[in-house]
């Protein structure tokens, strides 16, 4: 039987088109059962997945979900934290790494700096960084240009606006202490750029390093001697973990003290102002997203904060003796009772 012309070219497209659906099913399907392996690294608790405690790192897991990454199915995430020992970085990350991770997170500064100087090509994506151009994690944040990007928390603008708020809620307040870590990369500008803005508002600084608990004691034996009207913590891993200690020593000498962590406020702290901590988290999974979808961390701009939470508690405003002005009130985003 004689096949026309006509019939050998509808037999070449069906045998094009097989070759081309055919082979291309196969790629798809193994590119959707594609399993990613996510590293975090954070100095604070991490509880058991079915209590996971944190807001933020349920906003990171529900925001990655939205996006098709589900855990137990095509995503993993290794978790570990230094539970606030420094020392302990370098080996997680190293664990991290032996994981094959596709992305590693960073909370803060301080694991940033273990990531950048354990690896150079995986992808490192930082969680509330104060100053990563200081710390030297990128070039710029327009052009990170490395294999680091994320957020920052804009530390610079916050200090004045911090100072800003204890000049409102005392008026009268001279000399502000400064709770510093000796300890992290860019603690020590931050307490140069809170001289400068309190003098701009006729405010003297007295700081005060300190990173480990003996050393906290230590320091707020010192604060004693210089009796300040405030005290300013700036923010930093140490801070933040030790957060219950600072607090109660600070209630204790009635020192009105103000946070660069708004969610402090839920522990005692007078003030907490700060980044909003949940949108940074939900930024966190979109960055992940870009660089799993093949974007390069050179190529993506570090994202600076747009929102800001202020955060007061009354009960520790009355244990102290302050009275918060209405002003301040209206303003704020979490009034603890």
């Amino acid at each position: 039987m004689k096949t026309s012309k006509t019939a050998y070219v509808r037999m070449f497209c069906v045998a094009l088109a097989l070759f081309i659906f055919g082979a291309s099913a196969p790629a798809e399907a193994q590119q959707s059962e594609k399993h990613y392996r996510l590293g975090y690294l954070t100095p604070m608790p991490v509880p058991p997945t079915e209590s996971r405690f944190s807001p933020e790192y349920r906003v990171f897991e529900e925001t990655l979900r939205d996006r098709g990454y589900v855990q137990g199915k095509n995503l993993t995430i290794e978790y570990r934290t230094s539970e606030g020992h420094d020392e302990r970085l370098p080996s997680l990350v190293s664990e991290l790494l032996s994981l094959k991770v596709d992305v590693l997170l960073t909370y803060g500064t301080i694991p940033t700096r273990a990531a950048q100087q354990a690896t150079k090509t995986t992808p490192i994506v930082m969680v509330t960084v104060l100053d990563p151009v200081s710390a030297g994690f990128v070039a710029s944040l327009s052009h990170p240009g490395g294999n680091i990007t994320g957020s920052s928390e804009l530390a610079e603008d916050l200090v004045a606006k911090r100072l800003e708020l204890i000049k409102e809620l005392l008026p009268k307040a001279s000399v502000v202490a400064v709770l510093w870590d000796p300890m992290h990369p860019t603690n020590a500008l931050d307490l140069r750029r809170t001289e400068l803005a309190a003098r701009a508002l006729g405010m003297t600084v007295r700081g005060v390093g300190a990173h480990d608990l003996p050393e906290i004691d230590k320091a707020f034996a010192e604060l004693r001697r210089l009796h300040p009207d405030a005290l300013v913590v700036l923010t930093s891993a140490s801070a933040i973990v030790h957060a219950p200690r600072i607090v109660d020593l600070a209630n204790k000498s009635k020192l009105p003290t103000i946070y660069g962590a708004s969610p402090i406020a839920t522990v005692g702290a007078l003030v907490g102002y700060g980044p909003d901590f949940l949108d940074q988290s939900r930024q966190a999974a979109l960055f992940v997203d870009s660089i799993l979808q093949g974007a390069k961390p050179a190529d993506l701009p570090v994202r600076l904060p747009t929102k800001f939470r202020l955060a007061i508690n009354l009960s520790t405003a009355k244990a102290i003796g302050l009275t918060i002005p209405q002003s301040v009130l209206l303003r704020s985003d979490d009034i603890v009772q």
